[in-house]
């Protein structure tokens, strides 16, 4: 069977919450039926993002997500498996909106709120191949240049903040619960400064 081309993007939520992030990887080098062809850090620009997620254009989420994927550097990767094997992929991966992610998928495990959803994986060979050709024109997409970790000290808290984020969304004690969700973010990242303040921003923006 031919192999496809599907484009990975671990998402600032993903990408920058270790426990996460080790998870997610786990199950990615197992390379079941799969092949991490490419890996590598990369900072979009705004102009890329628009372009890939031009469908959502107009939507009143659209500026939050172009700063969401654009605020901080992502790990962006290029897999290549049959397309029977990145549709088993995907299901394992779950729905894009958290609270209709299948529990046991990696959105149900590791997701936060909405689309605060982790990964980004190409749903098709087709749509895979226009966003491998589009994005390897700025991301190197042919060699492994990143090592990430399958395991981390670094607490999970996913669950904690699952809650903390549908209270935020809510309207229900927004101040209280905001505080405490940074705090619960601070620690399971090992970001700093400016750029723990960029994670703050784009995650808490996604509850508004």
């Amino acid at each position: 069977m031919p192999l496809a081309d599907a484009l990975l993007i671990f998402k600032p939520d993903a990408a920058y919450r270790l426990a996460a992030r080790a998870g997610i990887w786990a199950w990615l080098s197992t390379e079941h039926e799969w092949k991490v062809e490419s890996l590598d850090w990369f900072q979009p620009p705004a102009s890329l993002i628009e372009s890939h997620y031009d469908f959502l254009q107009g939507r009143p989420f659209f500026p939050w997500l172009v700063d969401f994927m654009t605020a901080l550097p992502v790990v962006v990767g290029r897999i290549t498996a049959e397309a029977e094997s990145l549709k088993q992929m995907r299901d394992d991966l779950g729905e894009t909106q958290i609270a209709r992610s299948r529990p046991g998928s990696l959105r149900e495990r590791f997701g936060i709120f909405g689309g605060l959803n982790c990964l980004h994986l190409s749903d098709a060979p087709e749509t895979g191949a226009a966003e491998v050709e589009k994005w390897s024109k700025v991301v190197q997409l042919k060699q492994v240049r990143v090592e990430l970790e399958k395991s981390t000290s670094k607490p999970d808290h996913t669950y904690r903040l699952r809650s903390l984020a549908t209270q935020v969304a809510a309207g229900i004690h927004v101040e209280l619960a905001s505080q405490v969700f940074r705090e619960q973010l601070a620690e399971e990242t090992e970001l700093e400064g400016q750029q723990l303040e960029a994670l703050y921003r784009i995650t808490l923006g996604a509850l508004s």
